[in-house]
Protein backbone atom coordinates (compact mmCIF):
# COMPACT_ATOMS: atom_id res chain seq x y z
CA UNK A 1 0.00 0.00 0.00
CA UNK A 2 1.11 3.42 -0.62
CA UNK A 3 1.05 6.07 1.77
CA UNK A 4 0.85 9.68 0.74
CA UNK A 5 -0.22 12.50 2.57
CA UNK A 6 -1.86 15.39 -0.06
CA UNK A 7 -4.21 19.70 -1.14
CA UNK A 8 -7.73 18.87 -0.68
CA UNK A 9 -10.47 19.26 -2.96
CA UNK A 10 -14.26 19.74 -1.97
CA UNK A 11 -15.14 16.06 -1.57
CA UNK A 12 -18.91 14.87 -1.29
CA UNK A 13 -20.33 14.25 2.24
CA UNK A 14 -19.39 11.31 3.91
CA UNK A 15 -23.16 10.22 4.86
CA UNK A 16 -24.15 10.63 1.59
CA UNK A 17 -26.81 7.96 1.82
CA UNK A 18 -28.66 9.51 4.89
CA UNK A 19 -29.66 12.68 2.56
CA UNK A 20 -32.68 10.49 0.69
CA UNK A 21 -33.76 9.92 4.17
CA UNK A 22 -33.77 13.70 5.07
CA UNK A 23 -35.55 14.36 2.21
CA UNK A 24 -37.89 11.60 3.26
CA UNK A 25 -38.31 13.40 6.63
CA UNK A 26 -39.29 16.70 5.02
CA UNK A 27 -41.53 15.47 2.67
CA UNK A 28 -43.29 13.88 5.88
CA UNK A 29 -42.96 16.92 7.03
CA UNK A 30 -45.16 19.22 4.70
CA UNK A 31 -48.08 16.04 4.25
CA UNK A 32 -48.03 16.96 8.07
CA UNK A 33 -48.55 20.61 8.44
CA UNK A 34 -51.19 20.26 4.97
CA UNK A 35 -53.25 17.71 7.04
CA UNK A 36 -53.33 20.09 10.21
CA UNK A 37 -54.08 23.12 8.33
CA UNK A 38 -57.03 21.16 6.60
CA UNK A 39 -58.64 19.27 9.66
CA UNK A 40 -59.62 22.39 11.51
CA UNK A 41 -61.37 23.15 8.35
CA UNK A 42 -62.67 19.53 8.14
CA UNK A 43 -64.24 19.41 11.22
CA UNK A 44 -64.87 23.12 12.30
CA UNK A 45 -67.21 23.90 9.28
CA UNK A 46 -69.41 21.33 10.14
CA UNK A 47 -69.22 22.69 14.36
CA UNK A 48 -69.95 25.77 13.53
CA UNK A 49 -72.94 25.16 11.42
CA UNK A 50 -74.73 23.26 13.92
CA UNK A 51 -73.63 25.21 16.59
CA UNK A 52 -75.05 27.94 14.95
CA UNK A 53 -78.47 26.12 14.06
CA UNK A 54 -80.20 27.63 16.71
CA UNK A 55 -82.80 30.49 17.06
CA UNK A 56 -80.55 32.84 18.41
CA UNK A 57 -77.20 31.91 16.26
CA UNK A 58 -73.97 31.48 18.36
CA UNK A 59 -74.57 31.36 21.97
CA UNK A 60 -71.27 33.49 23.81
CA UNK A 61 -70.74 30.01 25.27
CA UNK A 62 -70.18 28.93 21.74
CA UNK A 63 -68.01 31.20 20.78
CA UNK A 64 -65.43 30.78 23.80
CA UNK A 65 -65.56 27.15 22.64
CA UNK A 66 -64.71 27.79 19.54
CA UNK A 67 -61.97 30.51 19.90
CA UNK A 68 -60.80 27.57 22.44
CA UNK A 69 -61.11 25.00 20.28
CA UNK A 70 -58.81 27.16 17.45
CA UNK A 71 -56.09 27.72 19.91
CA UNK A 72 -55.79 24.34 20.69
CA UNK A 73 -55.46 23.36 17.25
CA UNK A 74 -52.83 26.18 16.74
CA UNK A 75 -50.80 24.91 19.58
CA UNK A 76 -51.29 21.35 18.55
CA UNK A 77 -50.21 21.91 14.92
CA UNK A 78 -46.94 23.97 15.98
CA UNK A 79 -46.08 20.86 18.62
CA UNK A 80 -46.53 18.45 15.77
CA UNK A 81 -44.65 20.55 13.37
CA UNK A 82 -41.85 20.90 16.14
CA UNK A 83 -41.84 16.72 17.12
CA UNK A 84 -40.89 16.04 13.02
CA UNK A 85 -38.44 19.13 12.41
CA UNK A 86 -36.35 18.74 15.27
CA UNK A 87 -35.47 14.71 13.90
CA UNK A 88 -34.87 16.31 10.18
CA UNK A 89 -32.90 19.42 11.86
CA UNK A 90 -30.71 17.50 13.93
CA UNK A 91 -29.67 15.16 10.77
CA UNK A 92 -29.15 17.97 9.18
CA UNK A 93 -26.96 19.40 11.73
CA UNK A 94 -24.89 16.05 11.65
CA UNK A 95 -24.74 15.46 7.96
CA UNK A 96 -23.39 19.41 7.83
CA UNK A 97 -20.98 18.18 10.79
CA UNK A 98 -19.41 14.91 9.00
CA UNK A 99 -19.08 17.04 5.59
CA UNK A 100 -16.79 19.11 7.31
CA UNK A 101 -15.15 16.66 9.37
CA UNK A 102 -14.62 14.73 6.15
CA UNK A 103 -13.34 17.33 4.30
CA UNK A 104 -10.70 18.34 6.87
CA UNK A 105 -9.39 14.47 7.06
CA UNK A 106 -9.21 14.86 3.36
CA UNK A 107 -6.89 18.06 3.12
CA UNK A 108 -4.75 16.19 5.91
CA UNK A 109 -4.50 13.30 4.01
CA UNK A 110 -3.56 14.91 0.77
CA UNK A 111 -0.56 17.34 2.31
CA UNK A 112 2.90 16.90 1.92
CA UNK A 113 3.76 17.43 5.70
CA UNK A 114 7.12 19.25 5.42
CA UNK A 115 5.80 21.59 2.65
CA UNK A 116 2.57 22.06 2.81
CA UNK A 117 2.39 21.83 -0.96
CA UNK A 118 0.01 18.55 -2.06
CA UNK A 119 1.57 15.36 -2.35
CA UNK A 120 1.83 12.95 -4.92
CA UNK A 121 -1.54 11.58 -4.68
CA UNK A 122 -2.84 15.24 -4.70
CA UNK A 123 -1.08 15.61 -8.15
CA UNK A 124 -2.72 13.14 -9.61
CA UNK A 125 -5.77 13.75 -8.60
CA UNK A 126 -6.11 17.50 -9.50
CA UNK A 127 -3.99 16.88 -12.88
CA UNK A 128 -6.76 13.97 -13.96
CA UNK A 129 -10.24 17.06 -12.70
CA UNK A 130 -7.65 19.91 -14.17
CA UNK A 131 -7.08 17.95 -17.12
CA UNK A 132 -10.99 16.93 -17.60
CA UNK A 133 -12.17 20.51 -17.02
CA UNK A 134 -9.78 21.97 -20.00
CA UNK A 135 -10.40 19.07 -22.30
CA UNK A 136 -14.48 20.74 -21.26
CA UNK A 137 -14.06 23.83 -21.68
CA UNK A 138 -11.36 24.19 -24.56
CA UNK A 139 -8.66 26.14 -23.02
CA UNK A 140 -4.89 25.30 -22.00
CA UNK A 141 -3.56 23.45 -19.20
CA UNK A 142 0.64 23.37 -18.33
CA UNK A 143 2.51 21.07 -16.20
CA UNK A 144 5.77 22.00 -15.02
CA UNK A 145 8.10 19.47 -13.25
CA UNK A 146 10.90 20.93 -11.38
CA UNK A 147 13.90 18.68 -10.03
CA UNK A 148 16.10 20.56 -7.48
CA UNK A 149 20.32 21.02 -8.61
CA UNK A 150 22.54 18.90 -6.70
CA UNK A 151 20.23 18.08 -3.80
CA UNK A 152 21.74 15.09 -2.61
CA UNK A 153 25.03 16.88 -2.26
CA UNK A 154 23.63 19.45 -0.05
CA UNK A 155 21.92 16.29 2.29
CA UNK A 156 25.43 14.85 2.32
CA UNK A 157 27.37 17.98 3.11
CA UNK A 158 25.15 19.18 5.59
CA UNK A 159 22.65 17.07 6.78
CA UNK A 160 18.96 16.19 6.00
CA UNK A 161 18.25 18.95 8.53
CA UNK A 162 19.44 21.34 6.30
CA UNK A 163 18.07 19.41 3.33
CA UNK A 164 14.10 19.89 4.68
CA UNK A 165 15.22 23.76 4.93
CA UNK A 166 15.67 24.08 1.71
CA UNK A 167 12.66 21.59 0.54
CA UNK A 168 10.64 24.09 2.45
CA UNK A 169 12.09 26.93 0.84
CA UNK A 170 10.91 25.81 -2.38
CA UNK A 171 7.43 25.03 -1.07
CA UNK A 172 7.16 28.46 0.09
CA UNK A 173 8.67 29.88 -3.08
CA UNK A 174 6.13 28.11 -5.37
CA UNK A 175 3.20 29.37 -2.92
CA UNK A 176 4.55 32.63 -3.32
CA UNK A 177 4.61 33.23 -6.88
CA UNK A 178 1.91 31.03 -8.42
CA UNK A 179 -1.73 32.31 -8.84
CA UNK A 180 -4.67 31.67 -6.47
CA UNK A 181 -5.85 28.95 -9.61
CA UNK A 182 -2.72 27.42 -9.86
CA UNK A 183 -1.65 24.09 -7.91
CA UNK A 184 1.88 23.09 -6.79
CA UNK A 185 2.54 20.12 -5.56
CA UNK A 186 6.06 18.14 -3.96
CA UNK A 187 5.35 14.89 -6.11
CA UNK A 188 9.08 12.89 -4.72
CA UNK A 189 11.85 13.59 -3.00
CA UNK A 190 13.34 16.70 -4.39
CA UNK A 191 10.59 17.23 -7.36
CA UNK A 192 7.89 19.72 -7.72
CA UNK A 193 4.87 20.33 -9.94
CA UNK A 194 2.85 22.76 -10.86
CA UNK A 195 -0.19 23.02 -12.53
CA UNK A 196 -0.94 26.10 -14.77
CA UNK A 197 -5.15 26.06 -15.94
CA UNK A 198 -5.70 28.64 -18.94
CA UNK A 199 -2.15 28.46 -19.15
CA UNK A 200 0.03 28.13 -22.42
CA UNK A 201 3.85 26.50 -22.59
CA UNK A 202 5.06 30.22 -23.06
CA UNK A 203 3.63 31.63 -20.00
CA UNK A 204 4.35 28.53 -17.59
CA UNK A 205 8.00 29.01 -18.43
CA UNK A 206 7.99 32.55 -18.20
CA UNK A 207 6.51 31.54 -14.07
CA UNK A 208 9.06 29.23 -14.15
CA UNK A 209 12.09 31.63 -14.30
CA UNK A 210 10.28 33.82 -12.70
CA UNK A 211 10.73 31.17 -9.54
CA UNK A 212 14.40 30.20 -10.31
CA UNK A 213 15.42 33.81 -10.30
CA UNK A 214 13.72 34.28 -7.18
CA UNK A 215 15.15 31.05 -5.73
CA UNK A 216 19.32 31.97 -6.87
CA UNK A 217 18.65 35.38 -5.54
CA UNK A 218 19.76 35.63 -1.55
CA UNK A 219 16.57 35.84 0.84
CA UNK A 220 17.53 37.02 3.98
CA UNK A 221 15.52 36.32 6.53
CA UNK A 222 13.55 32.86 5.10
CA UNK A 223 13.84 29.09 6.65
CA UNK A 224 17.33 28.57 3.65
CA UNK A 225 18.56 32.05 2.56
CA UNK A 226 21.48 30.45 0.43
CA UNK A 227 20.47 30.17 -3.52
CA UNK A 228 18.59 26.96 -4.72
CA UNK A 229 18.71 25.89 -8.37
CA UNK A 230 16.67 23.97 -10.18
CA UNK A 231 15.59 22.95 -13.75
CA UNK A 232 12.32 22.54 -15.23
CA UNK A 233 10.51 20.96 -18.02
CA UNK A 234 7.33 22.54 -19.53
CA UNK A 235 4.46 20.39 -21.23
CA UNK A 236 0.98 22.23 -22.35
CA UNK A 237 -2.34 20.60 -23.39
CA UNK A 238 -3.10 20.83 -25.90
CA UNK A 239 0.04 21.94 -27.82
CA UNK A 240 1.83 19.10 -27.10
CA UNK A 241 -0.28 16.22 -26.07
CA UNK A 242 -4.01 15.15 -25.12
CA UNK A 243 -3.75 13.25 -22.07
CA UNK A 244 -1.90 12.95 -18.31
CA UNK A 245 0.26 10.23 -18.73
CA UNK A 246 2.12 12.01 -22.34
CA UNK A 247 1.94 15.47 -20.57
CA UNK A 248 3.66 13.94 -17.82
CA UNK A 249 6.22 12.28 -19.87
CA UNK A 250 7.18 14.58 -22.11
CA UNK A 251 7.37 17.28 -19.06
CA UNK A 252 9.93 15.12 -18.09
CA UNK A 253 11.74 14.56 -20.91
CA UNK A 254 12.14 17.77 -21.41
CA UNK A 255 13.39 18.05 -17.80
CA UNK A 256 16.30 15.84 -17.84
CA UNK A 257 17.07 17.17 -21.81
CA UNK A 258 17.95 20.89 -19.79
CA UNK A 259 20.00 19.11 -17.10
CA UNK A 260 21.66 17.33 -19.58
CA UNK A 261 22.52 20.50 -21.10
CA UNK A 262 24.07 22.19 -17.84
CA UNK A 263 20.93 22.04 -15.16
CA UNK A 264 19.60 25.05 -14.01
CA UNK A 265 17.50 25.81 -17.00
CA UNK A 266 13.69 26.25 -18.20
CA UNK A 267 13.21 23.96 -21.19
CA UNK A 268 10.01 23.97 -23.29
CA UNK A 269 8.71 20.13 -24.80
CA UNK A 270 10.46 19.91 -28.56
CA UNK A 271 8.33 17.29 -29.90
CA UNK A 272 11.00 16.97 -32.51
CA UNK A 273 13.42 15.93 -29.43
CA UNK A 274 11.03 14.92 -26.42
CA UNK A 275 8.10 13.39 -28.75
CA UNK A 276 9.62 10.78 -30.85
CA UNK A 277 11.23 9.26 -27.80
CA UNK A 278 8.56 9.38 -25.85
CA UNK A 279 5.72 8.35 -27.52
CA UNK A 280 7.82 5.82 -29.85
CA UNK A 281 10.57 4.64 -28.04
CA UNK A 282 9.58 4.34 -24.56
CA UNK A 283 5.81 3.54 -25.09
CA UNK A 284 6.47 0.69 -27.09
CA UNK A 285 9.65 -0.62 -24.98
CA UNK A 286 7.24 -0.11 -22.01
CA UNK A 287 4.27 -2.12 -23.72
CA UNK A 288 6.46 -5.04 -24.71
CA UNK A 289 7.95 -5.30 -21.48
CA UNK A 290 4.34 -5.80 -19.92
CA UNK A 291 3.23 -8.19 -22.51
CA UNK A 292 6.16 -10.33 -22.05
CA UNK A 293 5.91 -10.53 -18.43
CA UNK A 294 2.01 -11.08 -19.12
CA UNK A 295 2.81 -14.08 -21.78
CA UNK A 296 5.51 -15.63 -19.22
CA UNK A 297 4.20 -15.22 -16.24
CA UNK A 298 6.05 -13.29 -14.47
CA UNK A 299 4.03 -13.01 -11.34
CA UNK A 300 3.82 -14.18 -8.38
CA UNK A 301 1.23 -14.46 -5.54
CA UNK A 302 1.33 -13.36 -2.25
CA UNK A 303 -1.32 -13.07 0.63
CA UNK A 304 -1.92 -11.26 3.37
CA UNK A 305 -4.08 -11.81 6.56
CA UNK A 306 -6.98 -10.45 7.58
CA UNK A 307 -7.99 -10.76 11.21
CA UNK A 308 -11.04 -10.62 13.31
CA UNK A 309 -10.27 -7.99 16.11
CA UNK A 310 -12.24 -9.52 18.76
CA UNK A 311 -11.34 -12.68 18.35
CA UNK A 312 -7.99 -12.91 16.75
CA UNK A 313 -9.09 -15.48 14.16
CA UNK A 314 -7.76 -15.72 10.63
CA UNK A 315 -10.69 -14.90 8.36
CA UNK A 316 -9.36 -14.81 4.85
CA UNK A 317 -6.48 -13.41 2.78
CA UNK A 318 -6.12 -10.45 0.51
CA UNK A 319 -4.65 -11.72 -2.82
CA UNK A 320 -1.32 -9.13 -3.81
CA UNK A 321 0.70 -9.86 -6.73
CA UNK A 322 4.75 -9.23 -6.95
CA UNK A 323 7.22 -9.51 -9.91
CA UNK A 324 8.85 -12.72 -9.94
CA UNK A 325 12.86 -11.97 -10.19
CA UNK A 326 12.63 -12.97 -13.99
CA UNK A 327 10.43 -9.79 -14.35
CA UNK A 328 12.49 -6.27 -15.77
CA UNK A 329 10.16 -4.65 -12.89
CA UNK A 330 11.43 -4.54 -9.36
CA UNK A 331 8.09 -3.70 -7.30
CA UNK A 332 4.52 -3.99 -8.26
CA UNK A 333 4.49 0.27 -8.40
CA UNK A 334 6.85 -0.20 -11.10
CA UNK A 335 5.05 -2.74 -13.24
CA UNK A 336 1.62 -1.15 -13.05
CA UNK A 337 2.89 2.42 -13.79
CA UNK A 338 4.48 0.95 -16.68
CA UNK A 339 1.33 -0.79 -17.63
CA UNK A 340 -0.27 2.35 -17.78
CA UNK A 341 1.81 4.04 -20.17
CA UNK A 342 2.01 1.23 -22.24
CA UNK A 343 -1.40 0.83 -22.63
CA UNK A 344 -1.71 -2.70 -20.80
CA UNK A 345 -3.46 -1.60 -17.66
CA UNK A 346 -6.72 -4.12 -18.73
CA UNK A 347 -4.71 -7.12 -19.19
CA UNK A 348 -2.20 -6.90 -16.22
CA UNK A 349 -5.32 -6.78 -14.29
CA UNK A 350 -6.52 -9.53 -15.52
CA UNK A 351 -3.27 -11.54 -15.76
CA UNK A 352 -3.15 -10.51 -11.50
CA UNK A 353 -5.92 -11.92 -11.40
CA UNK A 354 -5.97 -15.27 -12.47
CA UNK A 355 -2.37 -15.59 -10.80
CA UNK A 356 -3.88 -14.77 -7.43
CA UNK A 357 -6.90 -17.05 -8.03
CA UNK A 358 -4.66 -20.35 -9.29
CA UNK A 359 -2.31 -19.84 -5.78
CA UNK A 360 -5.66 -19.11 -3.55
CA UNK A 361 -6.77 -22.85 -4.01
CA UNK A 362 -4.33 -23.72 -0.97
CA UNK A 363 -6.42 -21.62 1.03
CA UNK A 364 -8.88 -23.93 2.90
CA UNK A 365 -12.67 -23.37 3.53
CA UNK A 366 -14.22 -21.59 4.52
CA UNK A 367 -11.65 -18.59 4.54
CA UNK A 368 -12.22 -15.85 2.15
CA UNK A 369 -9.83 -14.38 -0.46
CA UNK A 370 -9.87 -10.96 -1.52
CA UNK A 371 -9.08 -9.71 -5.25
CA UNK A 372 -8.52 -6.65 -6.42
CA UNK A 373 -9.69 -5.19 -9.06
CA UNK A 374 -9.11 -1.77 -10.71
CA UNK A 375 -12.64 0.39 -12.20
CA UNK A 376 -10.44 0.61 -15.57
CA UNK A 377 -10.83 -2.79 -15.93
CA UNK A 378 -14.25 -2.83 -14.39
CA UNK A 379 -15.51 -0.37 -17.09
CA UNK A 380 -13.47 -2.15 -19.99
CA UNK A 381 -15.73 -4.04 -22.48
CA UNK A 382 -13.76 -6.88 -22.65
CA UNK A 383 -14.19 -7.85 -19.02
CA UNK A 384 -17.10 -8.68 -17.39
CA UNK A 385 -18.54 -11.03 -14.49
CA UNK A 386 -19.02 -13.77 -16.55
CA UNK A 387 -15.56 -13.59 -17.55
CA UNK A 388 -14.41 -13.51 -13.83
CA UNK A 389 -16.96 -16.64 -12.95
CA UNK A 390 -15.33 -18.54 -15.49
CA UNK A 391 -11.61 -17.70 -14.44
CA UNK A 392 -13.18 -19.09 -10.75
CA UNK A 393 -14.98 -22.01 -12.08
CA UNK A 394 -11.86 -22.74 -14.01
CA UNK A 395 -9.37 -22.59 -10.89
CA UNK A 396 -11.93 -24.98 -9.01
CA UNK A 397 -12.63 -21.99 -6.44
CA UNK A 398 -16.19 -21.03 -5.49
CA UNK A 399 -17.34 -17.07 -6.25
CA UNK A 400 -18.94 -17.40 -2.65
CA UNK A 401 -15.42 -17.05 -0.74
CA UNK A 402 -14.48 -14.58 -3.03
CA UNK A 403 -14.72 -10.46 -1.69
CA UNK A 404 -14.18 -8.33 -5.01
CA UNK A 405 -12.01 -5.01 -3.90
CA UNK A 406 -13.12 -2.21 -5.78
CA UNK A 407 -10.65 0.57 -5.40
CA UNK A 408 -11.86 4.29 -4.23
CA UNK A 409 -8.55 5.85 -5.47
CA UNK A 410 -9.09 6.04 -9.35
CA UNK A 411 -11.61 8.00 -10.96
CA UNK A 412 -14.87 6.28 -12.24
CA UNK A 413 -16.13 7.73 -15.62
CA UNK A 414 -18.90 5.30 -16.15
CA UNK A 415 -20.42 4.41 -12.52
CA UNK A 416 -23.90 3.23 -13.99
CA UNK A 417 -21.47 0.78 -16.04
CA UNK A 418 -19.36 -0.39 -12.93
CA UNK A 419 -22.44 -0.82 -10.63
CA UNK A 420 -24.03 -3.56 -13.35
CA UNK A 421 -21.01 -5.32 -13.19
CA UNK A 422 -20.89 -5.97 -9.80
CA UNK A 423 -24.47 -6.50 -8.86
CA UNK A 424 -23.84 -9.65 -11.41
CA UNK A 425 -20.84 -10.42 -9.67
CA UNK A 426 -22.70 -10.58 -6.69
CA UNK A 427 -25.49 -12.65 -8.25
CA UNK A 428 -22.64 -15.10 -9.03
CA UNK A 429 -22.44 -15.17 -5.00
CA UNK A 430 -19.44 -12.62 -4.18
CA UNK A 431 -19.01 -10.24 -2.06
CA UNK A 432 -18.35 -6.74 -2.55
CA UNK A 433 -15.91 -4.65 -0.79
CA UNK A 434 -15.39 -0.66 -1.51
CA UNK A 435 -11.28 -0.52 -0.89
CA UNK A 436 -9.34 2.68 0.27
CA UNK A 437 -12.52 4.39 1.21
CA UNK A 438 -11.78 7.78 2.81
CA UNK A 439 -8.91 9.06 0.65
CA UNK A 440 -10.12 8.13 -2.77
CA UNK A 441 -10.38 10.19 -5.78
CA UNK A 442 -14.31 9.55 -6.04
CA UNK A 443 -14.79 11.34 -2.54
CA UNK A 444 -16.81 8.63 -1.43
CA UNK A 445 -18.98 8.52 -4.66
CA UNK A 446 -19.33 5.04 -5.14
CA UNK A 447 -20.48 4.31 -1.54
CA UNK A 448 -23.45 6.91 -2.03
CA UNK A 449 -24.53 4.84 -4.89
CA UNK A 450 -23.76 1.09 -4.05
CA UNK A 451 -23.84 -0.89 -0.75
CA UNK A 452 -20.92 -2.50 -0.08
CA UNK A 453 -20.79 -6.13 1.97
CA UNK A 454 -17.62 -4.67 2.79
CA UNK A 455 -15.69 -1.57 4.12
CA UNK A 456 -12.05 -1.17 3.99
CA UNK A 457 -10.76 2.11 5.56
CA UNK A 458 -7.39 3.57 4.19
CA UNK A 459 -4.68 3.21 5.58
CA UNK A 460 -4.24 6.97 5.87
CA UNK A 461 -7.31 7.65 8.17
CA UNK A 462 -6.60 4.67 10.25
CA UNK A 463 -2.69 5.53 10.78
CA UNK A 464 -3.86 9.50 11.05
CA UNK A 465 -6.43 8.70 13.81
CA UNK A 466 -4.57 8.13 16.90
CA UNK A 467 -3.50 11.74 16.74
CA UNK A 468 -6.28 14.05 15.47
CA UNK A 469 -9.86 14.26 16.65
CA UNK A 470 -11.36 14.92 13.58
CA UNK A 471 -10.08 11.80 11.34
CA UNK A 472 -11.10 9.87 14.61
CA UNK A 473 -14.59 11.61 14.29
CA UNK A 474 -14.77 10.56 10.48
CA UNK A 475 -13.59 7.14 10.86
CA UNK A 476 -16.39 6.32 13.70
CA UNK A 477 -18.70 8.26 11.38
CA UNK A 478 -17.46 5.89 8.27
CA UNK A 479 -17.83 2.77 11.06
CA UNK A 480 -21.75 4.12 11.82
CA UNK A 481 -22.79 3.72 8.04
CA UNK A 482 -21.12 0.53 7.72
CA UNK A 483 -23.67 -0.48 10.59
CA UNK A 484 -26.40 0.69 8.93
CA UNK A 485 -25.65 -1.59 5.82
CA UNK A 486 -24.68 -4.89 7.79
CA UNK A 487 -21.09 -4.34 6.11
CA UNK A 488 -18.05 -5.51 7.68
CA UNK A 489 -15.49 -2.53 8.59
CA UNK A 490 -11.42 -3.48 7.76
CA UNK A 491 -9.02 -1.18 8.65
CA UNK A 492 -5.98 -0.82 6.98
CA UNK A 493 -2.51 -0.40 7.73
CA UNK A 494 -2.79 -1.50 11.39
CA UNK A 495 1.19 -1.13 12.66
CA UNK A 496 1.15 0.11 16.09
CA UNK A 497 -0.46 -0.94 19.40
CA UNK A 498 -2.51 2.62 19.25
CA UNK A 499 -3.53 1.76 15.52
CA UNK A 500 -4.93 -1.33 17.22
CA UNK A 501 -6.10 -0.26 19.83
CA UNK A 502 -7.85 2.65 18.32
CA UNK A 503 -9.95 -0.08 15.88
CA UNK A 504 -11.22 -1.55 18.51
CA UNK A 505 -12.26 1.07 20.96
CA UNK A 506 -14.34 2.35 17.70
CA UNK A 507 -15.76 -1.22 17.08
CA UNK A 508 -14.03 -1.66 13.59
CA UNK A 509 -14.79 -5.81 12.88
CA UNK A 510 -11.58 -6.65 11.35
CA UNK A 511 -7.93 -5.84 10.98
CA UNK A 512 -4.98 -5.53 8.07
CA UNK A 513 -1.66 -4.67 8.46
CA UNK A 514 2.05 -5.22 9.27
CA UNK A 515 1.32 -5.61 13.16
CA UNK A 516 -1.16 -8.73 12.18
CA UNK A 517 0.79 -10.11 9.21
CA UNK A 518 2.69 -9.11 6.46
CA UNK A 519 1.84 -10.71 2.70
CA UNK A 520 3.61 -14.21 2.73
CA UNK A 521 4.30 -16.95 -0.21
CA UNK A 522 2.41 -19.32 2.68
CA UNK A 523 -1.15 -18.51 4.66
CA UNK A 524 -0.37 -18.46 8.40
CA UNK A 525 -3.56 -19.37 9.89
CA UNK A 526 -2.71 -19.33 13.55
CA UNK A 527 -5.09 -17.17 15.35
CA UNK A 528 -3.09 -13.69 16.40
CA UNK A 529 -3.34 -13.24 20.28
CA UNK A 530 -4.81 -9.50 20.05
CA UNK A 531 -4.21 -8.81 23.94
CA UNK A 532 -0.34 -9.54 23.53
CA UNK A 533 -0.19 -7.12 20.89
CA UNK A 534 -1.92 -4.71 23.08
CA UNK A 535 -0.15 -4.87 25.65
CA UNK A 536 3.33 -2.78 26.52
CA UNK A 537 6.53 -3.79 24.89
CA UNK A 538 8.94 -4.21 28.03
CA UNK A 539 11.96 -1.73 26.55
CA UNK A 540 15.39 -3.53 26.75
CA UNK A 541 17.02 -0.10 27.37
CA UNK A 542 15.14 0.39 30.63
CA UNK A 543 15.56 -3.52 31.58
CA UNK A 544 18.98 -3.12 31.64
CA UNK A 545 19.26 0.66 33.18
CA UNK A 546 20.20 2.23 30.39
CA UNK A 547 19.15 5.47 28.09
CA UNK A 548 17.49 4.67 24.97
CA UNK A 549 19.63 5.99 21.66
CA UNK A 550 18.05 8.68 19.65
CA UNK A 551 15.32 7.16 17.27
CA UNK A 552 16.20 7.78 13.41
CA UNK A 553 14.11 10.84 12.26
CA UNK A 554 11.00 10.34 10.87
CA UNK A 555 11.82 10.22 7.27
CA UNK A 556 14.77 7.76 7.61
CA UNK A 557 14.06 4.61 6.27
CA UNK A 558 14.69 2.54 9.02
CA UNK A 559 11.66 5.03 11.42
CA UNK A 560 8.86 3.64 9.43
CA UNK A 561 8.68 -0.72 8.02
CA UNK A 562 8.40 -0.50 4.40
CA UNK A 563 5.26 0.16 2.68
CA UNK A 564 3.24 -2.03 0.55
CA UNK A 565 2.95 -0.88 -2.79
CA UNK A 566 -0.83 -1.36 -4.36
CA UNK A 567 -1.85 -0.66 -7.74
CA UNK A 568 -5.10 -2.48 -9.72
CA UNK A 569 -5.12 -6.16 -8.64
CA UNK A 570 -1.24 -5.79 -8.15
CA UNK A 571 -2.38 -4.95 -4.17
Amino acid sequence: MTHDPSTARPAAPVDSPPVDSLRLVRLRLYLTIAAAAVLPMAFGSPLIRILSGGPNGLEPVHVAALTALGALLVVLTRWMTHQILRPAAELEASRARLHRAFEEVREFALVDGLTGLGNHRSFQEEFESLLDQARRYRHELSLVLLDLDEFKQVNDAQGHAVGDEVLTEVGRLLREQIRRADRAFRVGGDEFAILLPHTGADGAAQLARRILATGLAVRPGTSYARPISFSAGVASYPAHATNREQLQLYADSAMYRGKRSGRTVITVVDPALDGERVDEQKRAALSKAVANVIDERALRPVYQPLVHLETGRVIGFEGLIRPTRESPFANPGALFAAAEVGGRIVDLDLACLAVVIAGATAIPAPLLVTLNISPRTLEAPEFGAARLVNMLDHAGFPADRVILEVTEREVIHDVPRVVSVLERCRAAGMRIAADDVGAGNAGLRLLSQFRFDVVKIDLSLVQAGTGHDTVRAVLSALVDLARRWGALVVAEGVETRAQLAMAGELAIDAGQGYLLGRPGDRVDLERIDIAALLAPSTDPFVRLGLERPDLPPSGSAFAQPEREVRAVSGG
